[in-house]
């Protein structure tokens, strides 16, 4: 009887914390699927041999291209070239009418942050698992999955509602990017990043 009240008390915290760190997560993001299957790990390995920047490029002044528009499909997918539904897709729905993909950005940056891919890349040196993680190599696009009231990717806050990443690569928060900055001696001011 001495300790009811706290017994009580305990219970209803864990209760609260198994609310917040679940269902809150639920409620906040809702999942999007992508327009097609893609398998990245295909297209980079052994069989098919692309590097990353061979199909995210970069424009002559330096301006990272992202998405590789339909055009760069086109080079090798004029007609179907293997077997799958979403390849049969890609070439009636997207080249052979010359329509853009409409494929969901898991890494948009948010509006007040600037973030330049040729600076890192070109002059940084800095590989693109570094911050993408395996992405490149896996056979299906993760979920995507986006913030209900900010509209980013949750791939900004990282896949857990904590932020804590269990992948140095996972979350794109300034913490991240200062923490990098700092292991590689390069400090710079807020209106660096932020214009």
């Amino acid at each position: 009887m001495k300790y009811r009240g706290a017994v009580v008390f305990l219970s209803g915290v864990v209760a609260a914390l198994a609310v917040g760190w679940y269902l809150f997560p639920l409620a906040l993001y809702r999942t999007e699927a992508q327009p097609l299957g893609f398998d990245h790990g295909l297209h980079t390995g052994d069989q098919v041999g692309i590097t990353c920047d061979m199909c995210h490029e970069f424009a002559p002044d330096g301006r990272f291209k992202g998405i590789p528009a339909v055009a760069k499909c086109a080079e090798c997918h004029a007609t179907a070239i293997g077997s799958t539904a979403d390849e049969k897709r890609l070439v009636e729905e997207y080249i052979t009418p010359n329509r853009e993909i409409p494929w969901k950005v898991y890494s948009r940056q948010p509006d007040n942050a600037f973030f330049s891919h040729a600076t890192h890349v070109m002059q940084g040196k800095v590989e693109c698992p570094v911050c993408h993680g395996s992405h490149g190599s896996d056979s299906t696009l993760r979920p995507y999955q986006v913030n209900r009231i900010s509209g980013y990717s949750r791939d900004v806050w990282g896949p857990n509602i904590s932020g804590i990443p269990s992948e140095p690569w996972q979350g794109m928060k300034m913490d991240r990017c200062v923490r990098c900055h700092e292991e590689r001696d390069r400090v710079d001011g807020c209106v660096a990043c932020h214009k």
